[in-house]
């Protein structure tokens, strides 16, 4: 019998990539997703239930009606200077409706559980690589709400049979390697901005903050390709599935950093467009430089990166969104 999966947030970018693995693997799957920022279009595989975690009646029924082996738990807001502007949204999306997912879990017998976490919640430290072991300070309250949320999930597992893997993303970037899926949503973060402002979807595009203590004054990421990161959820849920397994938080990264100014060359050089590039102020709550120590994930789950490469992250997004144009193209003559 396959095992079944229930997956929150499984419409959007993150989501929608682990679940194809998942689908391509064998899980049965069931996408629970308010489909506020997600798009059903990018679900591969499974069934969708549209609802909110707010909605305790709803998420009880989904439970009661299917006998889930474990959680994938996806749905957040994610947006940091939103969460500047608005943390208490962030709290009641990322921490309330966390501990809502988790009542569930407890209502329902469902003992193994998947978080997507961030590096968000290291906030700023002062040596890298990060490793687990670096003490949380988050920045802002995107980090602040996950990190809330990571608690709950242990304390919760202390007083419980819960096994847990908390993977601490860091700069997720890129589209599916083959070219069926990618971002959806409009383009927040550096690289499909970029790609956006190459292919004229925006006039220009801008780097906030040059007065970082770097060597470019550009904010530094660790950039992992969003195929190496829904591996990771699938090596995890093989990783719960043994009997002496003990609950993890894992970095989820390349341990390789590359500045704001690095990056958008790479996608001048691979659009073959010198579009414009604003420089601004920075933002509340962005650390200058965060890079992943990310060998526990190797040695705990056997995840093994295959795309570690920023030509080809840059690549595969870069052909994603001129995808996209060429749709929406279509589409319009067609009508």
């Amino acid at each position: 019998m396959k095992k079944k999966i229930l997956v929150t947030g499984g419409a959007g970018y993150i989501g929608s990539h682990t679940i194809k693995q998942l689908g391509e693997a064998g899980y049965d799957i069931v996408v629970y997703d308010n489909l506020s920022t997600g798009n059903a279009k990018s679900i591969t595989y499974g069934t969708l239930s549209v609802g909110d975690l707010a909605d305790r009646q709803q998420l009880d029924r989904v439970f009661a009606e299917h006998d889930f082996e474990a959680v994938i738990h996806f749905a957040a807001s994610i947006s940091v200077p939103d969460s500047v502007v608005s943390p208490l949204a962030y709290y009641s999306n990322n921490t309330a409706n966390a501990l809502n997912l988790l009542h569930c879990c407890q209502q329902f017998g469902v003992n193994k559980f998947i978080f997507s976490s961030t590096a968000a919640v290291y906030g700023q430290p002062t040596d890298n690589p990060i490793t687990e072991d670096t003490i949380p300070e988050p920045l802002n309250p995107y980090g602040s709400s996950k990190l809330m949320s990571e608690r709950i999930i242990r304390d919760y597992a202390l007083a419980s049979d819960l096994k847990y893997v908390i993977l601490r993303y860091f700069n997720v970037a890129g589209a599916e390697v083959g070219g069926t899926l990618g971002k959806t949503q409009p383009a927040h973060h550096l690289i499909a901005a970029a790609c956006d402002a190459a292919l004229g979807k925006r006039p220009s595009m801008s780097i906030f903050g040059t007065d970082f203590d770097t060597p470019d004054g550009t904010g530094i990421r660790d950039y992992i390709h969003i195929d190496d990161l829904a591996r990771a959820h699938l090596d995890a849920l093989i990783y719960l599935d043994r009997s002496n397994c003990s609950s993890q938080i894992l970095n989820c990264g390349y341990g390789q950093g590359y500045s704001v100014r690095q990056v958008i060359e790479k996608v001048k050089q691979i659009s073959g467009v010198d579009f414009t590039v604003i420089e601004a102020e920075r933002r509340a709550g962005d650390p200058a430089c965060v890079i992943a120590g990310a060998e526990r994930i190797t040695e705990t789950l056997g995840w093994k990166p295959r795309f570690n490469d920023l030509d080809l992250i840059v690549r595969t997004a870069f052909a994603w969104e001129k995808k996209l144009i060429s749709n929406s193209t279509q589409q319009w003559a067609v009508r």
